[in-house]
Formats: structure tokens, C-alpha cells, sequence
């Protein structure tokens, strides 16, 4: 098999027509949507992956790129994914109004899952809007193998918050709102100290301010280069498959496609300005 071919036939089992069968209003301004998947996707999907959704009519051209979004639940039993959608642009805008039914033009699961290592027994994830999809992912399966996990997040208000029922039981869940509404009154970065020296490993998503007010705060109280921090970042990923280039990340080893070997990466490997 060529190269060319080898290529078709990847993709073309990762493409697929999911029917929605299920939206529910989150987080005040986002919706999780659930849609049929193939029973292979499903069960390939990690966290930290993302899939590609065509988010336009079937007649139209605009869109014309697919837009990503991380996976928020793989249901094996009933075969089917769910996205956290809110709505930053037309694509999303189109997505947010699709009732139950309507079938969408799917590509996934794509890109590079968390690593929770072999010895890791504590996890601590740190999720600021969208971002809490993938870390509620990774926090369900952590739990599933028996380790324990403290999630944080925030928001502006508590209604940007996720719902403390969409985690399990055993999971620790602190929150962080800029109103004072919920939780701690300010950012969620400023809760992280008290829990670094608990975590074996920190896992993050969320919009890059936060993340470079993270690592700043990591690194003033770490000791070491422990904790490691992993971070999914969130770029636009016009094609998935890291040939448009459209989603680059600056790291020590070089530019890095956030399609293909991201969205996760390790913080002390990650280069900002």
C-alpha cells in the first residue's frame, strides 16, 4: 500500500455520520451534545482527544473547515460521544442550534490524549471553560483506576461553572468565581499552591492567559520539576490532521502541530513570549 493510501484509509475510518440524541444546557451559555459514534471511535477515545465536526449545512460552503471539539464522555454501553459546545464563532453558533436528530459530519477521535504515569496515584486538574471537558473525561477514567483526583476550576460567575453532578462522587471538586458567587472569590490559579505538593501530576485546560498564569505559579511553588504539568491547549485546528499548519505551538523541540502532536503538551516543554 502507498503512502497516499495508507493515508486514505486511516482517515477514512476516523470519518463518520453521528445522529444527535441528546442536548443539555451547561455550564449558562454552553450545551453538551451527544451523538451516535462508531463502537471503534468510541472505544478509542482518550482524554484529551478532540473530534472535528463539519459545522455547517449540508449545501452550504461556510464554514468551509471543520471545528474542533474536545471529547466530554465516551459511553461504550450505548455508543455515543458527547462535545461541550459553546458558542466563540459560526461554526459553534451553528452547532449550538442543531436539534435532536441531525446528523453531523464527524472526524475522530484526533490528536494526543493525556499520559497519567505508570506511579501516579493523585492527580490535580485545573479547567477554565471549555477546558473542563477533556479534565472531566480524564477525572472519570482516574477514578474508574482507583486514583484520586482533585478538580478546580473557575469561572466569572457560578452559573459558568460545571455542575458538581457531572463528576463522580469520589472526585474533590473546588471552585474558583471572579463575582464571589462560588468558591474562592478570584482566579482558580490562585488555589493551586495548597494542592502541589499533594498532586504526583497536574493536568490543565483552559485559554492561554490561564495557562501562563499557571505556570508561573507552578513555578514559583514546585519543588523542582515536580509536579510535571501537561496542558491541552485549545487553537483552531483547521484541518486535524496537521496539514495546514494552522495550529501550531512553539516548544523547545521546535514548532509542534496541536492536531496531531498536541493538544496536549507538557508545560515545561511549551515556549511563550
Amino acid at each position: 500500500m502507498d503512502v497516499m493510501a495508507k493515508t486514505e484509509s486511516t482517515f477514512s475510518t476516523r470519518e463518520f455520520m453521528g445522529e444527535i440524541i441528546r442536548i443539555e444546557p451547561v455550564m449558562g451559555d454552553a450545551i453538551l451534545t451527544t451523538f451516535t459514534a462508531p463502537k471503534k471511535a468510541v472505544a478509542e477515545a482518550r482524554p484529551g482527544q478532540f473530534v472535528q465536526i463539519l459545522s455547517r449545512e449540508p449545501t452550504a460552503y461556510d464554514p468551509l473547515l471543520r471545528r474542533p471539539y474536545s471529547v466530554y464522555r465516551a459511553d461504550q454501553k450505548a455508543q455515543t460521544l458527547t462535545v461541550l459546545v459553546r458558542a466563540y464563532g459560526r461554526g459553534s453558533a451553528w452547532l449550538m442550534r442543531q436539534q435532536e436528530g441531525v446528523s453531523l459530519d464527524v472526524m475522530g477521535p484526533l490528536g494526543a490524549p493525556f499520559t497519567v504515569r505508570p506511579k501516579t496515584e493523585r492527580l490535580l486538574t485545573v479547567a477554565g471553560g471549555v477546558g473542563a471537558a477533556p479534565l472531566r473525561m480524564l477525572a472519570e477514567a482516574a477514578i474508574r483506576d482507583g486514583k484520586q483526583v482533585t478538580y478546580l476550576m473557575g469561572a466569572n460567575d457560578a452559573d459558568g461553572l460545571l455542575p458538581a453532578r457531572e463528576l463522580p462522587d469520589e472526585v474533590e471538586y473546588v471552585v474558583a468565581t471572579m463575582d464571589g458567587s462560588a468558591g474562592h472569590t478570584g482566579f482558580v490559579t490562585d488555589i493551586i499552591p495548597a494542592y502541589l505538593q499533594w498532586a504526583d501530576q497536574v493536568f490543565s485546560c483552559g485559554p492561554e492567559p490561564m495557562f501562563r498564569t499557571l505556570r508561573a505559579v507552578i513555578h514559583q511553588h514546585r519543588m523542582g520539576d515536580r509536579p510535571d504539568v501537561q496542558m491541552a491547549v485549545e487553537r483552531a485546528m483547521p484541518c486535524g490532521i496537521g496539514a495546514c499548519l494552522g495550529c501550531v505551538v512553539e516548544t523547545r523541540r521546535g514548532m509542534r502541530t496541536a492536531c496531531v502532536e498536541g493538544p496536549v503538551f507538557e508545560m515545561d516543554e511549551m515556549l511563550w513570549g
